[in-house]
């Protein structure tokens, strides 16, 4: 005999003990979306993201020796994709787990913090990178610095120009990441939802954004005129991608990865796009490249996220992960401690790049610019921006072992009060 709320609920009371083991018998649904374990720190994202650190660095001087080794002259991507795919997967992995450990208000609120604190820093940086610029171009009374670097407009109306700085609508020259990264933060907690319910609905909408971008010319604009030099609503595909793959999407690819297919395919791609950017810099090897396949390829658009260089990161980063692996003991080796280091702290060295940028420019312009002064301008770079990111990592280093000694102190005083 069973009762009203018995039929409601669906358990009858006789047979309650079978229907208990039929419930523990049946498989647990697979979640959604995984994440490692905690403590698994993934060096290799810090050691990447360091080393795109440096060659935005190097990019961003003047071309000489020193800038055939960074990766925009080897294929068509560069080191902006590597930035911005491990901030989509950090993103993902951080927050991630603080969605499914604390609920999605909490990591949306983080979220939102973090934002507001990689907002805060564009414009401490926006205001010392102005400083600098106006300070160097009066001092040496060489306007062409203002107009190089694009605050021309700042210094005619510096009162609208300061608004549409804060709107991120005008931006230096160099100083258009940051604001992309911005806006793909705020978006992360609509990502995170959709990534929840369905990851792999989440990467297909992102790839349906990509494309109706590109059909229907879809931008943001900047000020005075223009658009964004990287605009968001194609770029977020690779920072969906990222968060993709940090939430579960790199395991279940690694057979593909692991595929004998995929590597060739990879190293036919990256040779192929080796031999166009050659054909750039030695003319007389574009009669061997056909017609038809220069007016299907140009322009490689950067702006856009062109599918070619999308594709080249995706190469790159399928090489990387078949020959590299996490437990890859040169990871702990000393001599790429400074690019981990430099990664682990990649906004503060960010924004210092920057600033080192000008500073390597204004020197470069004043001293002649030869290979040995480039050289040496490089070099200084990257060895400050290792040791401030030195200074940051022991500085917290030594305010974690003050905190936890306070508190074994504060156990300790209980222990003896009690």
């Amino acid at each position: 005999m069973t009762s009203i709320a018995d039929q409601v609920a669906g358990s009858p009371v006789a047979g309650t003990a079978d229907a208990g083991v039929r419930e523990a018998a049946r498989p647990a649904r697979a979640p959604a979306i995984t994440l490692p374990a905690i403590g698994e720190r993934e060096l290799r994202l810090d050691l990447f993201r360091g080393l795109a650190l440096w060659l935005i660095f190097i990019d961003h001087l003047p071309p000489s020796l020193l800038t055939w080794f960074t990766l925009r002259n080897y294929g068509f991507s560069d080191a902006t994709e590597i930035f911005i795919f491990i901030s989509g997967y950090t993103a993902a992995f951080v927050y991630g787990r603080a969605m499914l450990e604390q609920g999605l208000l909490v990591a949306t609120a983080r979220i939102l913090r973090r934002a507001w604190q990689i907002y805060v820093a564009h414009v401490f940086l926006f205001t010392i990178f102005l400083a600098e610029i106006s300070y160097v171009a009066n001092s040496f009374e060489n306007p062409l610095y203002s107009e190089e670097m694009g605050i021309m407009d700042f210094l005619k109306q510096p009162d609208v120009t300061i608004v549409q700085a804060l709107l991120l609508r005008f931006r230096p020259v160099n100083m258009d990441v940051l604001p992309l990264y911005i806006v793909l933060m705020l978006s992360l907690p609509l990502i995170l939802a959709l990534m929840r319910w369905k990851p792999d609905v989440t990467l297909a909408l992102s790839a349906l954004l990509y494309a109706v971008t590109w059909q229907f010319d879809l931008y943001l604009t900047s000020y005075p005129n223009g658009y964004w030099t990287f605009n968001p609503m194609a770029w977020q595909l690779l920072f969906v991608f990222g968060a993709w793959c940090a939430l579960g999407g790199a395991s279940r690819m690694s057979r593909i990865l692991s595929s004998n297919i995929t590597l060739w395919v990879c190293v036919v791609y990256l040779v192929f796009a080796f031999y166009v950017t050659l054909t750039w810099y030695v003319p007389q090897m574009n009669h061997w490249l056909p017609k038809r396949v220069e007016q299907w390829m140009y322009p490689i658009d950067k702006t856009d996220l062109d599918v070619l260089r999308f594709a080249h990161f995706l190469a790159l980063a399928a090489l990387t992960v078949r020959f590299l692996p996490k437990t890859w003991p040169g990871l702990k080796s000393p001599w790429l401690r400074p690019l981990i280091l430099c990664g682990q702290h990649s906004l503060e060295i960010f924004c210092l790049g920057v600033f080192l940028a000008f500073a390597g420019h204004f020197i470069l312009a004043e001293g002649g610019g030869g290979a040995a002064l480039h050289a040496l301008v490089s070099v200084s770079g990257i060895l400050i921006m290792w040791a401030v990111a030195w200074l940051i990592s022991w500085y917290k280093h030594e305010a974690d072992k003050g905190a936890s000694k306070k508190v074994a102190r504060s156990n300790a005083d209980l222990a003896g009060g009690g």
